[in-house]
């Protein structure tokens, strides 16, 4: 695939996924893998040493944990397609298809609604089918993620949009890849993620993402009860709570970097 390797703007937008839970740093707050892109892209605009360098690489992450398909929509992509950048990421429908009552039929209509509105801005499209962690989470909303991943596919041959499958990906859906909510990926899980959104923009492969961890022992009985109740007790009871009192982790929350700038390490 030959596409431009140099992009000079990149805006992701989206939830928690792109917000870049659970990849942590020092201070508390969240790196990703749209982080961890925008750090490559921005040296592959500054280019070789000896070579013209293309000034100013800036970037944008408008993505707010928690938020549904609508929202996206609604929120970010207008303000997104304003801006104008070359390269442009949507991630979104996954906390939609994840509640107990979802229509999958208008989920999937907001994503197209939210993907036509992204066009706009005149930069290349990258859309993903999102990664899975073994389990009966899984299991029970497989068929709705495999309708929302369906429409995906079909929207991004209307816009000529990238697709980058991580729900193919057996390496993604390793439990060690994920951090302690379960919902999320680990630090590892985001840099695979950024390795293979680069390789989907046709630049040159570092390392292969969907490499499989090395075989482990499966945690004990005990372990594996341990961390059931910390799973439970931390993230399971607060997650039922905001879904019986109407409330979203995203509540109040600004976007995570909501203008086009330069971007520096």
């Amino acid at each position: 695939m030959e596409m431009n390797a140099r992009y000079t703007s990149f805006i992701a937008v989206g939830d928690s996924f792109t917000e870049g839970m659970s990849d942590a740093l020092p201070d508390g707050s969240y790196r990703g893998w749209a982080d961890l892109l925008a750090a490559r892209l921005a040296a592959a605009a500054r280019g070789p040493a000896g070579e013209a360098a293309t000034p100013g690489f800036r970037y944008a992450n408008l993505a707010v944990r928690g938020k549904l398909i609508g929202q996206i929509a609604d929120e970010q992509c207008g303000p997104a397609a304003a801006m104008g950048a070359d390269l442009v990421t949507l991630v979104g429908g996954l906390n939609d298809v994840l509640r107990p009552r979802c229509d999958v039929d208008q989920v999937c209509a907001r994503f197209e609604d939210a993907a036509g509105r992204l066009t706009e801005g005149g930069g290349q499209l990258v859309l993903m089918r999102s990664p899975g962690r073994q389990g009966p989470v899984l299991e029970r909303f497989r068929s709705r993620m495999e309708q929302l991943f369906a429409r995906i596919d079909t929207v991004a041959a209307r816009h000529g949009a990238v697709v980058v499958d991580l729900y193919a990906s057996k390496a993604l859906s390793d439990p060690r890849l994920w951090a302690d909510d379960r919902l999320h990926l680990n630090a590892e899980g985001h840099r695979r993620v950024a390795e293979a959104v680069w390789q989907a923009l046709g630049l040159a492969a570092e390392s292969d993402w969907d490499a499989p961890l090395p075989a482990a022992a499966p945690p004990g009985w005990g372990a594996r009860r341990a961390a059931d109740l910390r799973f439970a007790r931390e993230h399971l009871g607060p997650w039922i709570g905001r879904r019986l009192t109407g409330r979203s982790s995203g509540d109040g929350r600004p976007a995570k970097r909501p203008e086009l700038l330069p971007y520096e390490d």
